[in-house]
């Protein structure tokens, strides 16, 4: 009888084990480094999945942009990361990856990625600093985790544009990207629209613009050296439709040299616009490139990482949101310290 008892507590102690190591794997969001994060909760599943960049090097020592993801059932604990894109060797653009978002779409997943080239942008102001060329390129697959895939191996946004952070609106059974055109090229930066093929494989026609970054009075730009002009940025586009019908696009830039998420407005409750600028940001303490999620629970929520300056403190924040159906309003950060 001992015998039996001592083989059930090694039994229990074994399972026990295995519990605790598989809690100890899993990470709390206060620990995850990341910028830009982006939350896909996949019904599905019933899973979050929270991406961020991660760049690899090859055999022959160079440097492929790519893309990992973490999953959790709560928002609390979180697994991974595991690799789901590396760029294609043979793409145009090979480097780092910025601001990848995956969105399901017509039963596939499809991810949107701002790649950078070792290219430096040779129409920049003169003046300005050396940037690298970057444009926001779609790739697909059957699965969140994965692998995904190239349509082509060249940017969606313009090849003669410095553009990034790409996002997907659907409007009445047809699909667009809203992407930034840089402060670089543009030096007051501004919000695109371009509609996209069936599949989301290519664009069609050519992009509208949708307002500038100066349109917003909370956007006060970044100051240069004289004669260099202020700059304008744009950035972190997601678009929201609140339950009275109104059509709000959250979106990036400088308020005194704090990032900030400030919220436009479309008159028309339609992508097209016109486009109009809420006075107030929804968040100004140096954090932003802000997405919007809904729980499984029903929870209306935004993520986006803070604080915004580099060097590893970045991490990703939640906050409740209420969507009164004229504007969203920050409510208390969830998994708050």
């Amino acid at each position: 009888m001992k015998r039996v008892v001592f083989t059930f507590c090694l039994i229990i102690l074994g399972v026990s084990s295995a519990f605790c190591q598989e809690i100890s794997a899993k990470q709390a969001l206060a620990t995850i480094n990341i910028r830009d994060p982006f939350i896909l909760p996949d019904a599905k599943t019933k899973t979050y999945y929270m991406y961020r960049s991660s760049s690899v090097r090859t055999e022959k020592g160079e440097t492929l942009g790519g893309v990992e993801v973490f999953k959790s059932k709560d928002l609390k604990a979180w697994e991974g990361p595991e690799r789901v894109f590396t760029v294609p060797e043979d793409n145009w653009i090979t480097g780092r990856v910025w601001a990848p978002e995956v969105h399901e779409y017509e039963g596939k997943y499809y991810l949107f990625a701002t790649l950078n080239s070792n290219i430096y942008w040779k129409k920049k102001l003169e003046g300005w600093p050396d940037y690298s060329f970057r444009g926001t390129q779609i790739f697909y697959s059957e699965s969140p985790e994965g692998p995904f895939l190239p349509f082509d191996l060249v940017p969606h946004t313009p090849t003669d544009r410095m553009a990034l952070d790409g996002t997907l609106w659907v409007e009445n059974g047809t699909p667009y990207m809203i992407y930034c055109h840089e402060w670089v090229q543009m030096i007051d930066g501004t919000m695109e629209l371009v509609q996209l093929a069936p599949d989301l494989s290519a664009p069609v026609g050519r992009s509208q613009t949708l307002f500038c970054a100066s349109a917003a009075d909370w956007s006060t730009g970044s100051k240069h050296a004289e004669p260099l002009p202020t700059s304008y940025v744009t950035d972190g586009c997601f678009l929201y439709p609140t339950k009275a019908g109104k059509l709000l696009m959250i979106w990036s830039s400088f308020m005194d040299g704090e990032y900030a998420i400030g919220i436009a407005e479309s008159a028309t409750g339609k992508v097209t616009g016109p486009w109009k600028q809420q006075p107030t940001p929804i968040f100004s303490k140096n954090g932003g490139h802000g997405m919007v999620f809904r729980t499984f629970d029903g929870k209306l929520c935004i993520t986006f990482h803070g604080p915004n300056s580099p060097g590893g403190a970045e991490r990703a924040h939640i906050y409740e949101l209420e969507d009164t159906g004229s504007t969203l309003v920050l409510k208390k950060e969830l998994l708050a310290k």
